[in-house]
């Protein structure tokens, strides 16, 4: 069925395309559409169903095979080759292309052991190597050993606790249940937050050390078939990963909002040994078979039952008898890496900027994350290349970006962000990928003023499944959520977007490289891409083997993808009124409002602080966003003035001192979590301060959230 409708696609595109060069009139069920932000728009149909039809499912494999020939660690002559590739492909597009280089810090491993003191006739050394049987890339010597981004070399030698998922409530249990951490290793396992909050969290509890495991409960057999049978991990898969402390700020430790040009001095660097984002503990990660022995002959009390994992035992706390000695060297350096920036200049708006990125570097090959998304760009600025061979410029500039050492801590972007904060003052908008096909199932996340503009775009790109992709998300998020127990909102994360029958856009905490354009600088941003069962995630299965066993054999994901990314880039640089919208932007704020007011309640009962002029604001914020809408779709509206109060509007919510302990993070509707790390905290100044239980605090962030609200209420009411 899906090379059926793929051809019929293809057949129908042509047609479109031939019609277009030829000036003939298109078929009846090809009339331009109405499409949000364009006065007349017939030229934009025209353009984009010259664009839809380029994207080659061929070329996108060979992209692929190549760009997962070998490992590609940020920093290696390997990755060197896949920057000099992208930069090819882009310039053989027409694009204006520079290679970008940084010079940044960050380790490779030198050395990584666990040895199980006790019990004796445990297996003595661990990790073992990552091993399945018909694997063609898995012996590779250029695969980097397992390991965590930025660990301190150290050497820790005590009895293991397990600790769950390593969160803030989990080591809570552990006290409850008497069982100390202070000079233990912990061994905790993936999920629930980001890799760097567990570190985090085990050096605040005293820990000397700190193992990380992927349970099989999460992504391994319990789900499916593990790999080369089926698409889950196997029983020797390590999830690699940086434990760099994102949620104080992102980017070279050394450079905290300073560009790592290779000219800074060292005088100019932040010390490593004083880098705030830099972790204390020895912490390196482990495969499910590794992890099996140690958590199998621990004893102390039975785990609580909400920790227990698929492994075939009672899982028990600890602390002990099982004894190990971790030892890591680590090899830290100033390493150069490239970011790969082409560029189309704009028109007649050139100093306004649409700026889409993907990361190019991988801990390993990297198939799923992140060189589909490479793969799908690449097609995208393939479409855009046929654009310009016809003639066309669009409207603003477009600045396409392949960033280098995403993995070690979102660095490429974030260095060239802070490096070129001057220019992205105008940039209207952010457009990422990152995994981007890793199965059948599409998502989006963004800003609230993108949402309906990120369903609009997926109403003119057809489906892999057939149909179009709008109507088959639709349809199917409807369905999970009829199997879904009802949300609870806590103001952890937000409430479901758009109406209960629309497709929900989900909110973007952290975890890849819109952060720094959202976050930092408030640049509106949005992230998208397709799931499915990845159990490979970070190690060296997820290969062009896995990928085209289980991902998309076809590359007809990745041409979705790539049509919705070339779409969105299309639309934003030609726009004639910039597609925001700012009315479910305030409506969605005063829902966060509502859920941290019962919130407060619960937490300071009758000394609550008052939300009052908060929400005032947030529905003086939604009542502006309703009147300029009604001016967007006015042909007669001063477009200029129109869209410089848009493009300025999510900049408006940005905290002038950042947030509390963390002021590169700026934005005040949106951050990632401190304790969570990828997810997003809504009104994050204002529901942290209720989880630290800080009732001034929590007064004071209200009302900076106000005054940001007021400042983004007043601009787009001062349209005349």
């Amino acid at each position: 069925m899906k090379r059926r409708a793929a051809l019929a696609w293809w057949v129908a595109a042509s047609v479109l395309t031939l019609c277009a060069q030829t000036a003939m009139p298109p078929p009846a069920q090809a009339a331009a559409p109405s499409i949000p932000g364009f006065f007349d728009p017939a030229p934009q149909a025209a353009l984009e169903r010259q664009f839809l039809a380029v994207p080659d499912p061929k070329l996108a494999e060979a992209h692929l095979r190549i760009l997962t020939s070998a490992p590609h660690i940020a920093g290696s002559p390997e990755d060197r080759k896949t920057a000099e590739y992208v930069a090819q492909k882009y310039k053989e597009a027409g694009l204006e292309t520079e290679i970008v280089e940084y010079k940044v810090w960050f380790n490779y491993p030198a050395q990584i052991s666990v040895d199980v003191l006790y019990p004796k006739m445990l297996r003595a050394h661990l990790p073992t190597p990552e091993r399945v049987e018909g694997d063609p890339f898995q012996s590779d010597p250029r695969v980097v050993a397992a390991y965590n981004g930025f660990s301190p070399s150290g050497e820790a030698e005590a009895d293991l606790v397990y600790a769950n998922y390593g969160r803030p409530e989990d080591f809570k249990k552990l006290e409850e249940m008497k069982v100390d951490v202070k000079g233990k290793i912990v061994i905790v396992r993936y999920g629930s937050n980001f890799r760097g909050v567990k570190s985090y969290v085990a050096q605040q509890q005293g820990a000397a050390g700190v193992l990380i495991y992927s349970d099989p409960i999460d992504d391994g057999y319990f789900k499916g078939d593990k790999y080369p049978q089926g698409p889950w991990r196997p029983d020797s898969g390590v999830q690699r990963g940086s434990i760099l402390y994102m949620f104080k700020y992102p980017g070279d430790p050394t450079t905290p909002g300073v560009a790592s040009v290779p000219s800074l001095p060292d005088s100019q660097r932040v010390p490593p040994e004083k880098a705030e984002s830099l972790p204390k503990v020895p912490t390196t990660p482990l495969s499910y078979g590794d992890a099996r022995p140690l958590l199998e002959n621990l004893g102390g009390p039975q785990s609580p039952r909400d920790w227990q994992g698929a492994l075939p035992f009672t899982y028990h706390v600890g602390p002990g008898p099982v004894r190990v000695r971790l030892r890591l060297k680590q090899d830290y350096a100033y390493r150069t890496i490239w970011n790969v920036i082409g560029k189309i200049k704009g028109r007649e708006l050139p100093e306004e900027w649409v700026v889409a990125g993907n990361h190019r570097d991988a801990w390993v090959y990297g198939a799923v994350d992140p060189n589909s998304g490479t793969t799908s760009q690449l097609e995208a600025v393939h479409g855009l290349g046929e654009l310009l061979r016809s003639g066309w410029r669009p409207r603003r500039t477009i600045v396409i970006c392949s960033w280098d050492a995403e993995e070690q801590g979102l660095i490429g972007s974030t260095e060239w962000v802070e490096e070129h904060a001057q220019e992205l003052s105008s940039a209207v908008a952010y457009f990422n990928l990152d995994v981007a096909v890793g199965g059948p199932n599409f998502g989006a996340s963004s800003v609230p003023s993108l949402k309906q503009f990120i369903r609009d775009v997926t109403k003119a790109v057809p489906s892999a499944k057939g149909g179009m992709l709008y109507d088959v998300w639709k349809e199917e998020k409807a369905n999970e959520a009829a199997k879904a127990s009802p949300m609870d909102l806590s103001g952890r994360r937000s409430p479901a977007a758009g109406s209960k029958a629309d497709a929900p856009v989900g909110d973007l905490g952290s975890g890849s490289d819109y952060t720094s354009f959202l976050q930092h600088l408030g640049v509106p941003a949005a992230d998208m891409g397709s799931t499915g069962a990845y159990g490979v995630y970070h190690s060296v299965f997820d290969n062009f083997q896995w990928y085209t066993k289980f991902a998309d054999p076809d590359f007809l994901y990745s041409q979705e993808i790539s049509r919705v990314y070339g779409l969105e880039v299309l639309r934003m640089s030609e726009a004639d009124v910039l597609p925001f919208d700012y009315e479910t932007y305030g409506k969605e704020i005063s829902e966060y409002l509502e859920a941290a007011q019962k919130r407060s309640a619960t937490a300071f009962g009758d000394q609550a602080p008052a939300f009052q002029l908060a929400q005032v604001a947030a529905e003086r914020f939604t009542l502006a966003g309703t009147a300029v809408a009604a001016v967007q779709r006015d042909p007669k509206a001063d477009r200029a003035q129109l869209n410089r109060l848009l493009s300025q509007t999510e900049r408006a919510l940005l905290l002038p001192n950042g947030l509390p302990n963390r002021p590169w993070f700026r934005h005040s509707v949106y951050a990632p979590g401190e304790y969570t790390g990828y997810a997003a905290v809504v009104i994050p100044g204002v529901n942290e301060a209720i989880d630290a239980g800080d009732r001034p605090r929590t007064a004071a962030e209200l009302l900076h959230l106000t005054q940001a609200l007021n400042r983004a209420a007043a601009l787009l009411e001062s349209y005349h």
